[in-house]
């Protein structure tokens, strides 16, 4: 089945709904699924709808159509289809819980997109990409920012035709130019302590502040570290008897499904950013 999802903002007022409706109706297009919400804070109205594409259907058409909807309506909109192929890139280092993940829905078929790239600062995990058929390359570097090891970093990502990438536990902070090339397109994935408890031990830090909660965040990467618009999160309790083992596997596991989850709403086009927030139409 061929789709198209288009993803659309505007300012909130009467009639949006109706009309965007009606043009995909008049047009006879077969509307799959459609979410809206209203952020009456703001004033500002977010739509998601994913309509069948007949074969005769042309792109240039049918967004040459929209576009006199759009400017009648004022909408900031974008649209998308389902048949082309979206490529990933995993960015790794040691830590193999959320790699593993991936490379599994990616396999399936139920990632959205298809992992093609595996590129680690380590050579650790290229056995577990050459598992999945997933090409590895070790870009090593002793900092981050390393204007060499970035400069190799963008020229495969390139190659690859990259369209989203993702840092699986990637232990390398990535320079304004390498975000910059993909905007909106980076998303990493970190425990939900921050700014609590930083460094190469959280959990245990987390145990010995005696927390009972633990969880994660995936984030789209920008230039302020650790403070893109958030995709997914995920806590869960823990009580006194959890050891810091517990924690760090507990930690993980949730690690795992919050980055796959975020990854997945990103290739299916279910965000829409919204200055320092996201609006998320989760399935």
């Amino acid at each position: 089945m061929r789709q198209a999802i288009f993803l659309i903002r505007t300012a909130d007022r009467k009639g949006i709904l109706a009309e965007t409706t009606t043009f995909f109706y008049r047009n006879d297009l077969n509307i799959l699924e459609c979410r809206q919400y209203t952020d009456v804070r703001e004033g500002v109205y977010y739509m998601r709808i994913a309509v069948d594409l007949s074969p005769d259907v042309t792109r240039g058409g049918l967004e040459s159509r929209f576009r006199e909807l759009a400017e009648k309506l004022d909408l900031t909109w974008a649209v998308y289809y389902s048949e082309d192929q979206q490529n990933v890139a995993v960015l790794v280092s040691r830590t193999s819980h959320c790699f593993y993940d991936l490379l599994m829905r990616s396999e399936e078929g139920k990632l959205g997109g298809k992992v093609v790239l595996a590129v680690g600062n380590h050579p650790d995990l290229e056995e577990v990409a050459d598992r999945f058929r997933v090409p590895f390359y070790c870009l090593p570097t002793r900092r981050s920012g390393d204007p060499e090891q970035e400069q190799a970093l963008l020229e495969l990502l390139g190659h690859h035709h990259i369209d989203l990438v993702v840092l699986a536990r990637y232990m390398r902070i990535l320079s304004e130019k390498v975000i910059s090339a993909y905007p909106g397109r980076i998303i990493n994935i970190h425990h939900a302590f921050l700014p609590a408890f930083q460094g190469g031990n959280p959990y245990l830090q987390a145990w010995e502040r005696g927390v009972k909660m633990i969880g994660a965040t995936a984030h789209y990467a920008t230039v302020d570290l650790d403070e893109g618009p958030i995709i997914e999160q995920s806590v869960e309790r823990i009580t006194h008897e959890s050891t810091p083992d517990d924690l760090r596997d507990l930690g993980r596991d949730i690690e795992r499904r919050v980055l796959t989850r975020a990854v997945q709403f990103h290739l299916e086009h279910r965000v829409i950013v919204s200055g320092r927030r996201t609006v998320v139409f989760a399935k």
